[in-house]
C-alpha cells in the first residue's frame, strides 16, 4: 500500500495500551512520526503504569493515560471505575484527530472492537494499523498485513505502520529519556557500590503479567557468583516480588540489592552506566536495550523473534524446542503463561549465560545499538518426501517400509528425532491448539495413522497418502528390528504395569529384543525430571511414549533434546493392544477402515471423544473442500 502524506500541522493519535516493554518497542515508530512531522501534534494513548516511561520524551506532545480500554474479559469492561473513566476519555479524544496510528496486533475480536471504537471516537479520516487475515481489521483505512507474531520484530511492525503515513527514521533504536537529576543519582549510587571492576545489573523478574518467564533464581545466583569471582560488582534491581531476595539468598558473593529503591528513570540512568545487564523477558530488559547497555536476555515460552532485543552487544538465549515458543506465535496468543513444566527455561544453562556475559564484558560496545533482526531460533530441514497438508496439519506420504527406513536412518544419526502418528483426532485437536499443530508440523516424520486422512487428502487435492500406518504395527516392527539389529527400546507411559506387559508380549514374539527400560510415569511437569533421568541412564535408541495425544507429543517436544535417543515416537494406545489389555479389531475391519468402530465397541467410554473428533473432522474437511472449489471459480 502506497504511503500518504498528512498535513504538516495534523493532530495524530498513537494508541499503545500495553506494558512497559511494548511501549518502548513503539518508540522508533514515534521517532519516525516526529522526524517526518515535526510541526504535528502527536498524542499517545497508553496505560497509567507505562506513562512514566514517556514522561520526558521529546517524541510526543501529550500523554493520555487510560486503563479503561485495557481489558482482558467482558466482566472487566463493566467494572465501576472503567465505566466512570470511559466518558472522560471519549470527551478528550472526541473528533480531535486527523489520523490514528494503532500499534497493536488485532489478535482478539474484543481488541479489534476496542480499537475500532477509539478510532471512531477520534473522528480521524486516516486509521493505520496491522491487518490480520480475515475481516477483523476492516475499520483500518491504511494497513500493513499482519504476518503473525515473530514474522517481523515488533519494532519493525510499528515502523511499517508509521510508514503508511510517510514517516521514516534512520534510527530504529529504542528510546527512554533520562533527566540530569536521575543521572546524578546513578553516579552517586555507583560511588556507593565502589566498583573496582565491571558493574553487572541483574533483574530476575518478568513483570507482573506472567511469572512463567522467570529463569530460576538459583541459576541467576550461579552466574552472578561466577562473575563476582572475576571481579564484577553485582547489583540486583526490580520490584518487590521479582525474586531478587531469592537470588541474594542463593549467592555466596555480596550483592547490592536495589529492589524497590529506584524509580523507572533512576533505573534507566543506572543501566546507562552499567557494564552489563542480565535478565529475562521483561520490561526492564527493554529499558536496558533502550539505554544501549550490553545485555543477556533469557527467553522461555514467549517469542524472542518478536520481542528479543537485537544488536551486536545483545545476546538472546532461548532453547530450541519443537513446541517453542508457545506464547504469541502466528496469529494466536497461545499459552500466555507457558506450560507447567517450564522445560524451555531449564534448558538454558547457567554456563550458556556466563559465556555470553563474559564475551560482552570483554567486547567493546558499538557506538550506537544496531537493530538488525535476530536469527530464527528454529532451523528445520526441508522434507525430502511428498507432504499433504490437511487443515493446516502436515502429513508425509510414506509407506510402512519407507517409515521404517527413515526411523533406522534417524537412529544412525544419534540425534533426537520426533515422530508423530497423526489421525483425525490429532487434526481436530490441532485446530484449537497452535502449539500441538506446530509440534506435528515440525516433527521429523508425521505419518498417517487413520484412514480418514487418506480420504481427506483426496478430497483436498493433496499429494496422495499411500496407506494407513498404525502406531501399534510400527511398535511391533521396531521390536523385530531390535531383535535383529540390537536397537535399544524404552517403553514409557500407559497405565501402571501395561508397559511391562507389552514388553513381555513382544519378548515372546522376539526373544532377542533389547529392552532399555519400561516405566509408566506420567506427563505431569512434576515427574518430568525423574523420567528424563531414568531414560538418560538407560541410553535407549528409541523411546516409545504412550501418554495419548497431545500429552505424549508435547512431552517429547519438551524433552527430546535432553535424551540420548535417536527416535522418540508417540504411540497412543499401542501398549494396551500389545499387552492384551484392549483387543484389536480383526484384520478385515482394519483393512476396511473400521477399526475405530471396533474400538468404540470395546471402549464405550471413548464415545464423547470420538463424537467430538470424527464427525467434526469430516465436516471441517468438506468445508475446506467447498472453500477451495469456490476460490477456484472466483
Amino acid at each position: 500500500m502506497q504511503p500518504i502524506k498528512l498535513n504538516p500541522h495534523s493532530k495524530i493519535l498513537v494508541v499503545k495500551l500495553a506494558d512497559l516493554g511494548d511501549v518502548l518497542t513503539a518508540t522508533p515508530a514515534l521517532r519516525a512520526l516526529r522526524e517526518s512531522y515535526p510541526q504535528a501534534t502527536i498524542d499517545l494513548l497508553l496505560t497509567h503504569h507505562t506513562a512514566p516511561a514517556m514522561a520526558h520524551s521529546r517524541l510526543v506532545d501529550n500523554l493520555i493515560p487510560s486503563d479503561n480500554f485495557r481489558i482482558f474479559s467482558p466482566a472487566e469492561a463493566f467494572r465501576l471505575h472503567r465505566l466512570k473513566a470511559g466518558p472522560a476519555l471519549f470527551r478528550r479524544i472526541w473528533r480531535r484527530y486527523e489520523a490514528v496510528v494503532i500499534l497493536h496486533h488485532l489478535t482478539l475480536r474484543s481488541g479489534a472492537l476496542k480499537y475500532a471504537a477509539i478510532a471512531g471516537a477520534s473522528g480521524a479520516n486516516v486509521v493505520a494499523g496491522l491487518a490480520p487475515p480475515g475481516k477483523r481489521g476492516r475499520f483500518l483505512t491504511r494497513a500493513v498485513p499482519d504476518e503473525g507474531f515473530g514474522a517481523r520484530r515488533e519494532v519493525d511492525y510499528w515502523l511499517a505502520v508509521a510508514g503508511l503515513l510517510g514517516a521514516k527514521t534512520d534510527d530504529p533504536s529504542l528510546e527512554l529519556a533520562v533527566s540530569s537529576p536521575d543521572e546524578a543519582w546513578a553516579a552517586q549510587k555507583l560511588a556507593d557500590i565502589n566498583p573496582t571492576g565491571p558493574v553487572v545489573v541483574v533483574h530476575p523478574g518478568s513483570g507482573g503479567f506472567s511469572s512463567a518467564r522467570r529463569w530460576p533464581a538459583s541459576n541467576f545466583a550461579a552466574v552472578a557468583d561466577a562473575l563476582a569471582r572475576q571481579g564484577a560488582r553485582i547489583a540486583l534491581v526490580g520490584r518487590p516480588g521479582d525474586g531478587a531476595d531469592a537470588v541474594s539468598a542463593a549467592m555466596n558473593a555480596p550483592a547490592t540489592d536495589l529492589t524497590g529503591q529506584t524509580t523507572l528513570h533512576q533505573l534507566a540512568a543506572l543501566l546507562q552506566k552499567a557494564d552489563l545487564f542480565i535478565g529475562g523477558d521483561s520490561g526492564v530488559t527493554h529499558v536496558a536495550a533502550a539505554c544501549g547497555t550490553p545485555l543477556v536476555a533469557i527467553f522461555g515460552p514467549t517469542n524472542a523473534s518478536a520481542w528479543g532485543p537485537a544488536g551486536k552487544n545483545r545476546r538472546v538465549l532461548q532453547a530450541t524446542l519443537p513446541c517453542g515458543p508457545c506464547a504469541y506465535v502466528g496469529h494466536r496468543v497461545g499459552l500466555r503463561h507457558g506450560c507447567q513444566a517450564r522445560t524451555c527455561l531449564k534448558l538454558v544453562a547457567p554456563q550458556q549465560v556466563l559465556r555470553a556475559a563474559r564475551h560482552l564484558l570483554n567486547a567493546p560496545p558499538p557506538a550506537r545499538p544496531s537493530e538488525s533482526p535476530p536469527p530464527d531460533n528454529v532451523a528445520l530441514p526441508a522434507a525430502s518426501i511428498p507432504t499433504a497438508e490437511i487443515l493446516g496439519v502436515r502429513v508425509q506420504a510414506v509407506t510402512f517400509e519407507q517409515t521404517l527406513q527413515r526411523i533406522e536412518a534417524f537412529i544412525a544419526t544419534r540425534r533426537p528425532h520426533q515422530i508423530a502418528t497423526v489421525n483425525p483426532e490429532f487434526v481436530v485437536a490441532a485446530q484449537g491448539d497452535a502449539v500441538f499443530r506446530r509440534i506435528i508440523n515440525r516433527a521429523a516424520l508425521a505419518f498417517p495413522d487413520g484412514t480418514g486422512l487418506l480420504k481427506a487428502a483426496r478430497w483436498l487435492r493433496q499429494p496422495p497418502l499411500p496407506e494407513r500406518i498404525a502406531g501399534v504395527d510400527i511398535v511391533d516392527a521396531l521390536a523385530r528390528l531390535s531383535a535383529e539389529k540390537g536397537y535399544r527400546l524404552y517403553f514409557l507411559g500407559a497405565r501402571p504395569g501395561i508397559a511391562e506387559k507389552a514388553v513381555a508380549a513382544l519378548k515372546n514374539r522376539y526373544p532377542k529384543m533389547v529392552v532399555a527400560g519400561a516405566f509408566a510415569g506420567s506427563p505431569r511437569a512434576a515427574d518430568e525430571d525423574e523420567i528424563v533421568s531414568r531414560i538418560q541412564a538407560a541410553r535407549p535408541d528409541v523411546v516409545l511414549v504412550a501418554y495419548g495425544a497431545p500429552h505424549q507429543d508435547k512431552w517429547i517436544a519438551r524433552n527430546m533434546n535432553r535424551l540420548p535417543a535417536g527416535v522418540l515416537i508417540g504411540v497412543g494406545g499401542a501398549f494396551d493392544f500389545i499387552s492384551g489389555a484392549v483387543r484389536r479389531a480383526p484384520v478385515w475391519m482394519r483393512r476396511a477402515g473400521l477399526e475405530w468402530v471396533y474400538r468404540f465397541a470395546q471402549q464405550p467410554s471413548r464415545w464423547r471423544r470420538m463424537w467430538n473428533a470424527v464427525p467434526r473432522f469430516v465436516w471441517l474437511a468438506q468445508k475446506e473442500r467447498l472453500r477451495q472449489k469456490f476460490s477456484q471459480r472466483h
